[in-house]
């Protein structure tokens, strides 16, 4: 469900992502974890279509990005959800106005009651009315995602979606996230929060200075470092070792 093969981004001078290759099925939920300025963002964006690698291949809900044109990416664009850290809203729409405009245009069977469903669920249900500008941090994210999961991608990218989440609100993410691989989706979850992600991520994606550090099961690092106390501690260990 999703490919990437030799990704190279280069910005000018400056290599952002070099030479990354992972693959996940549909079901796999990805961690993607590194420090600021590793690539993440970059591989993100390269992945979602939003703009083109310098180098590789890359294969995402079966659209090979690799020659995609137009066709491709608006073919692409049914078949993914991609939520930044910072997602963009309408200024000039209210959260249902949101929902009805995402569910008008990719066709959402019974978008009115899937939504309800979403924004229940996210505890936005009172807010249904109010405008977009009006929300808080956390809100807006919470709105971000209800837009994406109302067509139900079969490809997820969420880039630190956690950011301005509360505790409760963290909680039904991470277990929408569960649900959603359940149900077939792939997903790609970046966060700085290794801690938070650990429990619902079935493969790592490790990248330091635009390179990939390491890739695979989660289960398979905690066995590589049997005397890691958390997944975390595997993480700062396989890191240690592999820059060396």
């Amino acid at each position: 469900m999703l490919r990437c093969h030799e990704l190279r981004k280069l910005y000018e001078d400056h290599l952002a992502v070099d030479g990354v290759s992972f693959s996940l099925a549909p079901g796999n939920i990805g961690g993607l974890v590194g420090p600021n300025g590793a690539g993440k963002t970059t591989t993100m964006r390269c992945l979602a279509g939003l703009i083109p690698a310098t180098d590789g291949s890359l294969c995402v809900a079966d659209c090979d990005l690799s020659h995609g044109g137009a066709t491709t990416l608006m073919e692409l664009k049914r078949r993914l959800a991609y939520v930044p850290d910072d997602p963009p809203l309408f200024d000039d729409l209210t959260v249902a106005q949101h929902l009805e405009f995402i569910g008008r245009i990719y066709d959402v069977p019974d978008h009115r009651a899937k939504s309800a469903e979403l924004l229940d669920y996210f505890q936005l249900g009172d807010k249904i009315n109010a405008g977009a500008t009006t929300l808080s941090r956390g809100m807006r994210q919470k709105l971000a995602i209800c837009c994406a999961y109302l067509y139900d991608p079969a490809v997820l990218l969420l880039d630190e979606p956690m950011t301005g989440l509360d505790p409760p609100g963290i909680r039904r993410l991470l277990e929408s996230i569960k649900q959603r691989a359940a149900a077939g989706a792939t997903i790609i979850i970046s966060s700085h929060l290794l801690a938070m992600i650990q429990d619902v991520c079935t493969h790592l994606i490790v990248m330091q200075r635009g390179k990939l550090q390491y890739f695979g099961d989660v289960d398979q690092l905690r066995a590589e470092f049997p005397g890691a106390q958390s997944l975390e501690e595997a993480y700062f260990e396989a890191t240690a070792a592999l820059s060396v």
